[in-house]
């Protein structure tokens, strides 16, 4: 028996209720992570991706970083800018390409990254080894379809 256009559009809103609960908490974790380090909210989420892109061995450029949260280039360089005097960023030219700059976190960023998120994290890797890898990779796979139709919507418009 399947699903009526009804039962999916709950569904969808229950998850998007979720999803949009997660994502204020996810937030507020930041702003806290922002004031611990004495930075920008702004700054700190940047410091986020940098750190993550890192994580999973595909370091940002500033221009990368950039359209991951939307400001102007000059916004971003001040933005790494203050990073860089805090101490928290470190800019590198070890692409081929010697124009490219590579964006890694400090000793002392990371170091503040896993005893800020550490705790949480563990909680979450708790409760994500619950369930079987098969199912986190499905949800996985909605969750990209998903964001594929936000990111759909959000593209400018074509001339």
């Amino acid at each position: 028996m399947g699903q009526t256009p009804g039962d999916i559009a709950s569904q969808r809103q229950r998850l998007a209720e979720g999803l949009m609960a997660y994502g204020a908490s996810f937030t507020e974790l930041g702003r806290r992570f922002a004031e611990a380090l004495g930075v920008h909210t702004t700054d700190a989420f940047a410091l986020m991706d940098i750190a993550t892109a890192e994580a999973a061995g595909a370091p940002l450029s500033p221009a990368l970083l950039g359209k991951r949260i939307a400001l102007s280039s000059g916004a971003m360089t001040a933005l790494l800018n203050r990073l860089e005097q805090a101490g928290y960023v470190i800019r590198s030219r070890e692409h081929t390409d010697r124009r490219i700059v590579t964006l890694r976190c400090s000793p002392q960023a990371r170091q503040h990254a896993d005893q800020f998120f550490g705790p949480v994290n563990a909680e979450q890797d708790a409760i994500l080894a619950a369930y079987p890898s098969e199912l986190l990779e499905q949800f996985d796979t909605v969750l990209a379809a998903l964001r594929g139709t936000m990111d759909v919507q959000l593209a400018p418009p074509e001339s």
